[in-house]
Formats: structure tokens, C-alpha cells, sequence
């Protein structure tokens, strides 16, 4: 099936499926089938891999593929946009170091197009997940436009994705967590204003906040629009850290039902007392749900809390786990099962 991505390029798992089964049991065994038609393609600059660009190796990925592909990318800033489509699904992107291999471009709302026409922000992005079930690891996702306005660093609109041990770095709307499951584990994000947006069911785990504002801003605007959606954001366990005391907001309601989460979390000075924010332009305060349970550090202290905001029980909490919110029919471990068991055959290496 894969036979045009070069022989060398192939690698099945095979030997390691016995000692496989005997850890994971019988439930895996549908696991390891797709882990034994994985394939790997290599993206290099200095042309050893099999392509020199991302978005090639996502081309040469046949439309409609009903097993893994694994892209590794090599060390190097990749400038272009790159776009997994939606009849591309199982890919995952597996960089050689989070650091060092990194995907940018500088487009931005306003930005004049080449053939006419300007940029908004939803087409801003460097990099566009459409397609189900992708996955990226040991990769940043940029927009190096700087402080000129909305411009995206990844727009996500496929469901079941999951980043880990990802940094994404820009100003405003860094990442367009859109719509769709998804989960971010130990990784790192930037901005200044609502640089995380969008109506997707999401989780963010083990992963730093750092608000590099100077002025004034907010990190998450979630866009619910009707309380019966099931949508979200739930920042738990993470840190948020800022570069100014007293100058940050967790988040304000892009739409009327916006829901956001935090828990057990690390809160730094840069959070305001008051820690949330009306839109400027609706009465949305009035039907959305911020809320906060157990976090600790100085941004911590609610006795300035709005008071529209909720502090959650125990009880309540419970609503808020990465199992509860996100994993309910199991798609998250299987695909962690997937990956864990792609590293214990060393197809990675």
C-alpha cells in the first residue's frame, strides 16, 4: 500500500508484538494490529529523509489511509504552512526535539494575500489539523508575526488530537483550539491575548501558560455558544506563569456558554484578583462558566474573584478529569497505547 514511500522508508513492527501482547493483554491486540501496518517517512532539510518539507511528506500520505503514518521531522525551522486535510487521518508528526524542530510562518489577520484579498484569522495559521485521530510530539508550532493583531500558530479542527511535550509560541491567538476532542500534555504556550480560543472539547495537562503581554491580557476566550454543547477548556495541573505582576486574566466568554476549567493548578502574580473578564461587547457573563478548584500560588486567592466566577467541591471537580471530560469511550488511552507501544518496539529511533 505504502510502496512508493521507498522501501527504507517502511518500517513494520513485528518482532516486539509477542512481548507487546504479554504487557498490554488481549484488549491490545487490535492496537497492535494498526501498530504492525505503521509506516515511517523522514522530513529533513539537508535532504537526508525522504522529503525536504512537511507538507511533501503529508502529501505523499494516500488520501483516505486507514493505518498510521509517522512523519519524523528532524532538527530545523521549517517555514511554511502546512495543512493535514481532512481525507488524511492516523498521521502523527514526531519531531526529533521540541526545541529545534519547529514549524513557523508570519501570516496574519489583515496581511495582504498574493492573489488578492487579505488574511483573516481563521486562515492565519501556520500550520491547519483538519483530519481525525492526528497526533504530534517533540515539535513547536510558531507564528513568528509578532504583536500586529490576531495570528495563529495552529488551527485544530479535527477530532481525537493530542500534542505532547509541544511548544506553541505567538502573541495573539497563538492556538485555535477550534472544535473537535483534544488533548495537550506537557507542553508549553505563549500569548498575550485570548492565545487560546475556540469551542473544542479540551484538555491541557502538565503544561505551562506564559503570558508575554506588557499591557494586558487574557489566555483562554472558549466560544460555547449553547449550554447543551458539551465543549470546553480544562487546564489542570499546569503552571501559569507571566512576564508582568498583576496584569493577566484566565479567560473571557468569546461566546455566551463559554466554559473554562481550572484545577490543581500553579498561578502566578500575573493573574488579576479579580482572575476573569466580561467580553467587552455582550453580556456573556451572565451564562458562561468559569470556575477553579484547588489551585495553589499567588494568583490563587479568590477573596477578588468576579462574582460570576465558581469555586468548585470536590464533588463538582470530579465532572473535570481528563476521563471524565474528554476520554469517555476510551479514545485517548487507546491512541496512548498506540504510541507507547510504537517507542517499546523502537520504530521511533
Amino acid at each position: 500500500m505504502y510502496r512508493h514511500f521507498m522501501s527504507s522508508s517502511v518500517q513494520t513492527l513485528c518482532l516486539f508484538c509477542l512481548v507487546a501482547l504479554l504487557l498490554t493483554g488481549l484488549s491490545g491486540v487490535r492496537m497492535l494490529a494498526h501498530a504492525a501496518t505503521s509506516t515511517k517517512i523522514s522530513v529533513a532539510q539537508d535532504g537526508s529523509g525522504n522529503y525536504k518539507t512537511v507538507q511533501a511528506a503529508v502529501n505523499a500520505v494516500p488520501a483516505n489511509n486507514k493505518n498510521h503514518v509517522v512523519i519524523y521531522i528532524k532538527n530545523g525551522t521549517y517555514k511554511e504552512v502546512v495543512t493535514v486535510p481532512t481525507n488524511k487521518p492516523y498521521i502523527t508528526f514526531y519531531g526529533q526535539n521540541a526545541k529545534n524542530t519547529i514549524i513557523t510562518y508570519n501570516n496574519y489577520h489583515g496581511k495582504a494575500k498574493s492573489g488578492g484579498g487579505t488574511f483573516g484569522t481563521n486562515d492565519s495559521a501556520s500550520v491547519f489539523i483538519e483530519a481525525t485521530d492526528f497526533s504530534a510530539y517533540n515539535l513547536t508550532f510558531q507564528n513568528s508575526a509578532g504583536a500586529v493583531g490576531q495570528a495563529v500558530a495552529i488551527n485544530v479542527t479535527g477530532d481525537r488530537a493530542i500534542f505532547d511535550n509541544c511548544q506553541f509560541l505567538g502573541w495573539q491567538d497563538t492556538l485555535y483550539a477550534q472544535t473537535g476532542r483534544q488533548y495537550y500534555d506537557n507542553s508549553y504556550i505563549t500569548g498575550r491575548v485570548d492565545y487560546v480560543f475556540g469551542d473544542a472539547t479540551a484538555v491541557f495537562q502538565n503544561s505551562e501558560f506564559y503570558n508575554v503581554n506588557s499591557s494586558g491580557g487574557t489566555i483562554t476566550a472558549q466560544n460555547r455558544a449553547s449550554a447543551s454543547e458539551t465543549t470546553g477548556y480544562v487546564l489542570t495541573n499546569d503552571k501559569i506563569d507571566g512576564a508582568l505582576a498583576n496584569s493577566t486574566y484566565l479567560g473571557r466568554p468569546w461566546g455566551p456558554y463559554a466554559r473554562v476549567i481550572v484545577r490543581d493548578s500553579s498561578i502566578g502574580t500575573d493573574i488579576t484578583a479579580a482572575g476573569w473578564e466580561n467580553w467587552s461587547t455582550a453580556d456573556y457573563h451572565k451564562t458562561a462558566y468559569f470556575a477553579e478548584y484547588n489551585n495553589t500560588g499567588p494568583g490563587s486567592n479568590t477573596s477578588g474573584r468576579i462574582s460570576w466566577a465558581y469555586q468548585l467541591t470536590a464533588t463538582q471537580a470530579q465532572q473535570y478529569t481528563v476521563n471524565a471530560f474528554l476520554n469517555q469511550d476510551g479514545w485517548l488511552t487507546t491512541a496512548q497505547n498506540y504510541l507507547n507501544t510504537l517507542i517499546a518496539s523502537g520504530f521511533l529511533a
